[in-house]
């Protein structure tokens, strides 16, 4: 797989789409924009200048049959097919996922074994990067800094980090920078 960054090159489905392709353990290249290309150049013009980048199996120029009459389906892998779409579905459920939160409780380290969010308390059995995770998005819970942020910066995987801020919400020690509690 291939992805071309957006013009913007940081651009949240920039960093979702390097993520995610760092993250399939697969073989991946990943291009800087440049304005030769696909549809994405159209849609990163200055007039427009939207995030876009380009999800691809072979890059521009590098199939002679492209655009011309030997290009035809038979080029076309189930199997390849497949796996692009489900990387694609998986970068937008990061972006969806991305949330930003704020730790209710910033000053110290929350009691979190009472809340049973710790390994053998209160009969749970969660897996060792899960109260990593926790931690993690304690302190990475600035109001500025995005669960993709804290995967990356964490090196746990966001699947992972997202589960430890749902557990944290659920147990009111997280909001979000719009939770009316979270107006100081």
């Amino acid at each position: 797989m291939t992805y071309k960054r957006s013009r913007r090159s940081t651009a949240p489905i920039d960093r979702a789409a390097v993520y995610v392709l760092q993250q399939s353990g697969a073989p991946y290249e990943v291009l800087d924009f440049s304005p030769l290309g696909y549809d994405e150049r159209q849609f990163c013009s200055p007039g427009f200048d939207l995030p876009v980048g380009c999800l691809m199996r072979t890059p521009n120029g590098r199939s002679p049959e492209y655009h011309t009459s030997a290009d035809n389906l038979d080029f076309l892998r189930p199997e390849a097919l497949l796996d692009s779409l489900e990387k694609a579905l998986n970068i937008l459920q990061l972006l969806e996922e991305n949330d930003v939160f704020v730790n209710l409780n910033p000053m110290c380290e929350p009691q979190l074994g009472r809340r049973g969010l710790y390994q053998g308390t209160r009969g749970q059995s969660n897996p060792p990067e899960h109260e990593a995770a926790l931690l993690w998005v304690l302190n990475g819970s600035t109001g500025s800094e995005s669960l993709l942020d804290i995967a990356e910066r964490s090196r746990l995987d966001f699947h992972v980090i997202r589960q430890a801020a749902d557990a944290l919400q659920s147990h009111g020690l997280l909001g979000t920078r719009t939770d009316s509690r979270v107006s100081r």
